[in-house]
């Protein structure tokens, strides 16, 4: 783990307060011991992707998920992405279909979003990390299990994140997927924003995320707002 976490873009001038926080301070203390001691997920490097594709002066979409994938190779700090090569994951072929009947745009042969990140699609979990094949299970559904990293800080600097986000001028888009992103709800108050929400893709939760249509609305809203639609479409 790095001593200081640095972006390397608009977000250093957001964030470095957060990053002295006692609570940070304290994340940083377990994430240091998790690492040294267990599989975590994504590499300690790869922690902070999404912020580094997409700097806050660029963002326009925010999607936020639950926490990073728990099976070896997928998480690499970017929610529902996994890098090319790797097989697509059961949540993202999902995120996929829905592509596909909201706007007609064909799944890619890979798994990998940074295009979307580029484009200012912040891919963001509520939880940064992950033991290995233990993930926290909060789909709204009975399954009972594990919270893995969930409770050990990362939901308050998240919470930090989408406050900061939810002041700026310019209209976002936010689109909470899943019982934690949902949670977040809330703290998404400025009326120049939309705030959507769904079930977490997921096959866990069913097929309650079919039908939300997050894409084409995410996309009217930026075009009214003079923002520019996002370009759904990934390349090969």
């Amino acid at each position: 783990m790095p001593k200081a976490p640095t972006i390397g873009n608009s977000w250093d001038e957001y964030l470095q307060d957060e990053f002295k926080q006692p609570y940070y301070q304290g994340l940083r203390k377990f994430l240091v011991e998790e690492y040294k001691t267990r599989t975590i997920y994504p590499k300690a490097e790869d922690i902070f992707n999404a912020f580094k594709l997409s700097p806050i002066d660029t963002t326009k979409v925010v999607i936020l998920g639950q926490d990073p994938y728990i099976n070896q190779g997928e998480a690499h700090g970017l929610a529902f992405s996994v890098n090319k090569g790797v097989k697509v994951p059961p949540s993202l072929k999902n995120v996929y279909k829905e592509l596909k009947a909201d706007l007609g745009i064909d799944p890619p042969s890979h798994g990998c979003l940074a295009d979307w990140a580029k484009q200012g699609v912040l891919l963001l979990n509520a939880t940064l990390t992950v033991r290995a094949g233990d993930a926290n299970h909060d789909l709204g559904i009975k399954e009972k299990g594990s919270k893995s990293h969930f409770g050990m800080g990362w939901e308050i600097f998240t919470n930090s994140v989408v406050r900061i986000l939810n002041d700026l001028e310019s209209p976002l888009v936010f689109l909470l997927w899943g019982n934690n992103a949902k949670a977040k709800a809330p703290l998404v108050s400025n009326s120049r924003h939309l705030k959507l929400t769904a079930a977490h893709p997921s096959p866990l939760a069913g097929n309650a995320f079919s039908g939300c249509k997050h894409f084409s609305q995410a996309n009217e809203f930026l075009e009214k707002a003079g923002r520019g639609a996002v370009d759904w479409r990934l390349a090969e």
